[in-house]
């Protein structure tokens, strides 16, 4: 089991070195717990990178409602690969767009919740998602000093000296009325120490080209305009291409805690975190200027 754990543990981190195509391409796979899908959509997830998992749901005056992960269906014919999961307080967790290295997890480490039970797979039933159930073996699991363990946690595990760790966030079964109740949870005003960007093409080919991000008052701007962000649902911008377009570009904000949070801007003036089904639009002054400031 530990030679598992660590197999297990070592695959995850080597994959966070590949070029950020091949990990887009992979998260933007169906969970299986969300699984139910039709298969061109599935097709057409995989060949669009960090496409929604979910449909959220425009709900006229509450804002965007992306459901509760649904459980899988043992019987169904329809299978994908799954992210990274923890079972906690009857949510599923995934993996986080948000990562932080494992020399400076300790500091991070809050109360200890459990310790996962591993065992989840593509073909497990709804019986098998139980409290701290998961799909990454069996590693402790701790609330996260300066955020809500409602939105984030993080697996621990010291194994013969080498530290693994990763956090995990709920993002599912939530309603966004705006940035706040997403981007907000991760406490950026105020508490960004560097800042880099990369560009599209950069991204695409794996070349981590990466940029110093001005910071000062156009990103502290950028940053205020997040929280009140308008939020968009994610399927009809898929359906209508957003994807399609190369004009994007890539945000990388270490934060003081050593976080590292990752925002992908469009040039429609929309921003998107990690795999919630759902896009920002953003105050055009404020997204324009920090847009503008990055120039090869």
């Amino acid at each position: 089991m530990k030679n598992g754990l660590i197999s297990r543990l070592e695959q995850q981190q080597q994959e966070r070195k590949r070029p950020r195509k091949t990990m887009y391409i992979a998260a933007s796979l169906v969970i299986a717990a969300g699984i139910g899908l039709a298969g061109p959509t599935i097709w057409q997830q995989i060949n669009s990178p960090a496409a929604p998992a979910q449909v959220a749901q425009v709900d006229p005056g509450t804002g965007i409602t992306i459901p509760k992960v649904e459980l899988p269906d043992p019987d169904s014919e329809v299978k994908a690969s799954m992210l990274a999961l923890v079972v906690y307080e009857g949510n599923v967790y995934t993996q986080s767009a948000t990562r932080i290295d494992a020399a400076d997890a300790a500091a991070l480490l809050g109360d200890k919740l459990g310790t996962t039970t591993g065992g989840i797979n593509e073909w497990s039933s709804k019986d098998a998602y139980t409290e701290l159930a998961s799909n990454i073996g069996v590693t402790d699991i701790y609330t996260v000093k300066g955020y809500d363990s409602g939105f984030l946690i993080m697996s621990y595990s010291e194994i013969d000296g080498q530290i693994f760790a990763d956090l995990y966030e709920h993002t599912n079964g939530i309603t966004v009325n705006s940035g706040a109740d997403l981007i907000g949870k991760l406490n950026l005003e105020g508490r960004i120490a560097s800042a880099q960007w990369e560009s599209f093409d950069s991204w695409n080919n794996g070349q981590q080209q990466y940029a110093p991000l001005a910071g000062g008052e156009v990103l502290d701007n950028f940053v205020t305009a997040l929280q009140a962000a308008k939020p968009l649902a994610a399927e009809p911008l898929m359906d209508q291409g957003i994807y399609e377009s190369e004009d994007r570009k890539i945000i990388y904000l270490e934060l003081e805690d050593k976080a590292q949070v990752q925002l992908v801007l469009f040039g429609q003036g929309l921003v998107r975190y990690g795999n919630a089904p759902v896009f920002f639009e953003v105050e055009s002054g404020a997204f324009q200027a920090l847009w503008d400031s990055m120039t090869p």
